[in-house]
């Protein structure tokens, strides 16, 4: 199954972070193209005030776990950056992994919800997934993400640098 999974990191050495971070993604793929946008620059977005910028990224890599199973994954590698296991709502991460999509799988549980609900409200997550899958059009999309990042890139702009 093909998954897609947004990095985001505004604390510590954002870049060496999420390099590392996508190296240890790597090491979860299981064959086929592993995708990896490049590193995007971002204004933090609902953040508290005087939050430092974020880096984000998008990888696509292809899986046999169950979708549960990859979340865990994820949250082991984030408290391995440093993030501590609880933290007040938007504050300033070392390591943001989610969890976008499994190939067409659907799923609404109270710790995880597929394809994520808030992918086409998000510069910071579209630009890097447009960058990787242009045509992509997940369940319950009306339009592909290239088009909803034109959209929203037309509303407001979270880039720091274009």
């Amino acid at each position: 199954m093909r998954a897609g999974i947004a990095l985001g990191s505004n604390l510590g050495d954002r870049n060496a972070i999420l390099i590392e971070a996508i190296s240890h993604l790597r090491d979860l793929h299981e064959g086929g193209e592993f995708l990896a946008s490049s590193l995007h620059e971002t204004w933090p977005m609902n953040c508290p005030d005087g939050s430092p910028l974020f880096l984000n990224a998008v990888v696509e890599l292809e899986t046999s776990l169950d979708p549960l199973i990859l979340l865990r994954q994820l949250q082991s590698l984030e408290m391995a950056s440093g993030r501590p296991e609880y933290r007040g709502i938007n504050e300033p991460r070392t390591l943001d992994l989610d969890l976008l999509y499994c190939d067409e799988v659907i799923l609404n549980l109270p710790e995880l919800k597929l394809p994520h609900p808030r992918i086409t409200e998000r510069s910071f997550v579209l630009a890097p997934l447009a960058e990787i899958r242009p045509h992509l059009q997940l369940p319950g999309w009306s339009h592909r993400c290239e088009e909803y990042l034109f959209y929203i890139r037309n509303k407001e702009s979270y880039y720091v640098t274009h």
